[in-house]
């Protein structure tokens, strides 16, 4: 004779493990970490400039403010630097999606003489920091009259080394057979790319496209070095002028620096599920 085991309560919620109140103590701990910048740059944007660079310093603004963030709004060009950064982020971010995911599906599906060589002459640039090209790229831009221009910001951000690998592994995990199949009815290989694998490959591309479009967006060096014309600052670019006779405007230059990251915010908010999704499906997990 068999009796029925104990029901729990209904509500009633299963006690946390230690590893689990350890999990969590840690992963509050990190999230404090990554917020606490956040918040100096908040409570600062919210303190009158001279309170901003007292000595020693301390988190609350004694007297409330938001003169920063009016001065800011009065004297800077928000709009024009946020079009600009907005024009150069939208269209390295397509040519990079378009460039990346035909070089990948390339160097992952066609046999081709030197495709071992040109493989690893694409990942050596991974190798290869952005600075260290500042002044050729410079000096290339400059012959071919782009100074100035927003080309001359566009293009050279347009070499992907890194979102062709991350396709690259992409399109080695895609089937096969699929797209044989799509052969054996008949389809040419850019048919099978644009209605096959590229459907497919839709998480990796939007992580793609999420990550460039941050790391554009952010890019302060190259914007600098290429343009000396106010009028195609980015964002970076225009709150790095936030002075005056008395040096940095520091409370400005908080309440700028996080208008200029609530795109970022907002895009994370929006597409943190296709970013997960394509980390999980670019392959490099366990590389």
């Amino acid at each position: 004779m068999t009796t029925a085991a104990p029901q729990k309560p209904v509500g009633q919620r299963k006690a946390w493990t230690p590893g689990q109140i350890v999990l969590t103590l840690l992963g509050t701990a990190v999230s404090a970490v990554f917020l606490a910048p956040l918040a100096w740059a908040l409570f600062t944007s919210l303190k009158s400039e001279t309170e901003a660079v007292e000595v020693p310093p301390h988190w609350l603004p004694r007297d409330w403010t938001g003169q920063a963030w009016s001065a800011l709004l009065e004297n800077g060009n928000i709009t024009n630097w946020f079009v600009n950064s907005l024009v150069v982020s939208v269209c390295v971010t397509a040519i990079v999606l378009v460039v990346s995911a035909l070089a990948g599906y390339g160097f992952a599906r066609t046999e081709f003489r030197g495709k071992g060589v040109l493989l690893g002459v694409v990942m050596a640039g991974l190798m290869v920091s952005p600075a260290v090209l500042g002044v050729p790229l410079f000096t290339t831009v400059q012959q071919m009259g782009m100074v100035d221009t927003y080309w001359g910001m566009i293009l050279p951000q347009c070499a992907p080394a890194a979102m062709v690998y991350i396709l690259y592994k992409f399109f080695q995990g895609v089937p096969r057979e699929l797209e044989e199949a799509a052969f054996i009815d008949g389809a040419g290989r850019w048919r099978v790319f644009l209605t096959i694998v590229v459907p497919l490959s839709r998480p990796s591309l939007a992580a793609v496209g999420i990550f460039t479009f941050i790391s554009s967006w952010n890019n302060f060096l190259w914007p600098y070095m290429v343009t000396n014309n106010p009028d195609l600052m980015t964002m970076p670019n225009g709150i790095a002028t936030v002075m005056n006779s008395y040096g940095i405007q520091w409370a400005q230059l908080m309440a700028g620096g996080l208008m200029a990251g609530l795109p970022l915010i907002v895009v994370f908010v929006f597409f943190q599920r296709q970013i997960v999704a394509g980390v999980a499906h670019t392959g490099l997990a366990g590389q």
